[in-house]
């Protein structure tokens, strides 16, 4: 009996690791990403969010750090990975709210999550450790018009 009594709490025991192993491994597929908003508009941007999360603004043709919390991403990109935008760009004191779903670009490890804005409503979306204001982000940085005011 005593045997039997081993054998099923070491068969418990398994069992429960595995479930942890399963649950770990799950976790690891998804990282945690801050939101950054760059603007290559000449229009304030006064909300934006991705997925749901996020909620930043930004001036126009501003950059800024990915300091919004809190995005979830796969760990590793997929081709075809899409996202929901959502962006409140006012007009006047109108406040003119948009919502797209855009294919994130390629990336080769997680990161922050970078929406940028341009206009005609089109947005990319770009994951990188690399700020939305340096020379070296994926996507250059915003460049105010000489004739913009």
């Amino acid at each position: 009996m005593k045997l039997i009594w081993v054998l099923l709490s070491a068969l418990s025991f398994s069992a429960c690791a595995g479930l942890d192993n399963e649950k770990a491994s799950a976790e690891q597929q998804t990282a945690t990403a801050q939101v950054g908003v760059v603007n290559h508009t000449g229009n304030y941007i006064y909300s934006s969010s991705v997925n749901g999360a996020g909620g930043g603004n930004m001036d126009a043709w501003g950059a800024g750090v990915a300091s919004i919390c809190c995005a979830s991403i796969p760990r590793v990109w997929y081709p075809g990975m899409k996202v929901r935008v959502r962006w409140d760009m006012p007009v006047g004191r109108t406040h003119n709210v948009k919502e797209k779903t855009v294919e994130v670009e390629k990336y080769e490890k997680p990161g922050s999550v970078y929406l940028h804005f341009f206009p005609n409503d089109e947005v990319r979306v770009v994951v990188t450790n690399i700020v939305g204001f340096s020379s070296e982000h994926p996507i250059p940085p915003p460049v105010k018009p000489a004739n913009a005011q």
